[in-house]
């Protein structure tokens, strides 16, 4: 632990750093922010309006669809605007441009997931908090569940970011790709759990992990228990520690290449 004191106290500061660089420009933050709360109520006019219509789908309601929208808004809000380094990765594990952070004393993938903030995603946690507290979520009782559950998804939407971009290490200029991947999961993490069942729900918690994002995290706060809380921590931790071997494991690939003055100075 007493080796882990510096690296978070590093982490708070690169944060914290990366927030105030946001701020400074509060027009366009506010902007980005705004933005954001617009698109997501646009998009979720349509769940409205089809719960409007049939009620319940495969058991769901629409009190349960506003739930699963609250958690994973706020927790791919937590991941972009805490850890936005983490959707550039793949161009600068290409380009070369994690040579400088290699000869920092800190860890480079803490260093490249903080080394970014983007202000739209605190418009996505602002439309995840009203949509909890629309739910009636955000009481005494549901609200450690419901931390939980944002903590969780955000992790594990940032620990999937860096495997698919880490992709790069041996693959190359895979950015769109990984884009890609990463929106799969965003996209399926938002329908009803009951719309995916066989291959689709088996991909939905492997190579896209929309199930350890929004249907994991949704039922520990639908319906909190010992084996929810469970499954949750252990997806967060099995994800984290995934997306921890895979960058290192790329990382001494990327040594192994001599990337250092690959670019002209």
């Amino acid at each position: 632990m007493a080796r882990l004191r510096p690296t978070l106290a590093f982490l708070r500061a690169l944060i914290a750093t990366n927030l105030r660089a946001s701020l400074a420009l509060r027009g366009a933050f506010l902007l980005q922010a705004g933005l954001m709360i617009l698109n997501n109520l646009s998009f979720f006019v349509f769940w409205g309006i089809l719960f409007g219509r049939f009620r319940e789908i495969g058991g769901w309601k629409l009190d349960d669809m506003v739930t699963l929208y609250g958690v994973v808004a706020c927790g791919y809000g937590f991941a972009v605007a805490i850890f936005g380094g983490t959707r550039g990765l793949a161009r600068a594990i290409h380009d070369g441009d994690l040579d400088p952070l290699l000869v920092q004393p800190k860890p480079v993938l803490v260093q490249s997931v903080a080394s970014a903030s983007t202000a739209s995603g605190w418009g996505d946690v602002v439309t995840g908090v009203g949509m909890l507290w629309f739910a009636g979520h955000l009481n005494p009782s549901s609200l450690p569940f419901v931390l939980l559950a944002v903590l969780v998804s955000g992790l594990v939407f940032t620990a999937s970011a860096v495997v698919v971009q880490s992709l790069a290490f041996w693959l190359g200029d895979v950015a769109e790709l990984a884009r890609q991947l990463w929106m799969w999961t965003l996209n399926f993490s938002l329908y009803p759990r009951p719309l995916f069942a066989g291959g689709i729900s088996f991909l939905l918690y492997t190579i896209v992990p929309a199930g350890f994002v929004g249907f994991v995290p949704v039922e520990l706060v639908r319906a909190p228990s010992l084996g929810q809380l469970a499954l949750a921590v252990a997806a967060c931790a099995g994800w984290c520690a995934l997306a921890f071997a895979v960058f290192h494991a790329g990382l001494r690939h990327y040594e192994s290449g001599n990337r250092f003055g690959a670019r002209p100075g």
